[in-house]
């Protein structure tokens, strides 16, 4: 029960890394409000959680949703003492053939929609003057360039520099700001990675996956649930003296 009392939003919460840490959130104690643009999913996922669970729709790409979102949550929750940025997008394209409309796209969800909800959690927690935590995902893939994922891979450097520059700033108000790297997560969405390098590389659909794979030291791709305990670590009162970091979770995919 590390989180005992505590109050939290997850974006992009509907399924996969979001659900999992707001499951986990649950069960150390705090009550979670579940952010996504998807309406039926957040319900869904929000009810199958039990009264410790609110559904929130929020676009992280529209300055009104994300005021109105926080607003409810707020409401809600009574508090906010911890964010989890969660809300991404994925997308690959040789540099030659990408789509300043795929650009302007993944940039608005993974880096302005970290921003302005950090800066809305960010706004509430001095405001209150309680401090909190916010945890921002990054990736292995903000920790170098890879030579079909330039636009993702910029986001999530842009990610690291954001909760680099942001804890520096918040610590004085008592908000630790820090970042989990994930390697590769198994999930669904894998499905929809793996079919963009088939597309790119000229592979059998599967092949990327099991490549992907086999290269982590590990041995295997994470599940969302092999975050889970960086998340509620970095939520709690343990990670206090904690300011500015991104840890990878990985595998051993990135020794940093």
């Amino acid at each position: 029960m590390r989180l005992a009392g505590k109050t939290a939003l997850i974006t992009g919460a509907a399924r996969g890394i979001g659900l999992a840490f707001a499951r986990a959130y649950i069960a150390e104690g705090a009550t979670v409000a579940l952010a996504d643009i998807d309406s039926e999913g957040i319900r869904t996922a929000a009810a199958a959680l039990g009264p410790g669970a609110i559904a929130i729709e929020m676009d992280v790409t529209r300055q009104a949703s994300i005021d109105a979102g926080f607003a409810v949550a707020i409401e809600k929750l009574g508090t906010l003492d911890i964010l989890v940025n969660n809300a991404a997008l994925f997308t690959a394209a040789p540099i030659a053939e990408i789509a300043r409309a795929d650009y302007e796209r993944v940039f608005a969800v993974n880096v302005a929609g970290s921003l302005f909800c950090l800066q809305a959690a960010a706004r509430h927690m001095i405001e209150h003057g309680r401090g909190g935590k916010i945890i921002n995902m990054a990736s292995q893939a903000g920790r170098r360039g890879e030579p079909l994922v330039a636009v993702y891979c910029a986001t999530k450097a842009a990610v690291i520099s954001l909760t680099q520059s942001a804890g520096l700033d918040l610590i004085r108000h008592g908000i630790n700001v820090n970042a989990i790297a994930p390697g590769v997560v198994d999930g669904d969405h894998w499905d929809g990675v793996d079919a963009q390098f088939a597309r790119l590389e000229n592979r059998p659909l599967g092949e990327k996956k099991r490549l992907v794979e086999s290269s982590v030291p590990i041995g295997r791709m994470a599940s969302a649930t092999d975050l889970t305990g960086m998340a509620i670590f970095l939520a709690s009162s343990e990670a206090d003296y904690i300011v500015a970091q991104t840890y990878g979770v990985d595998g051993g995919n990135w020794m940093a």
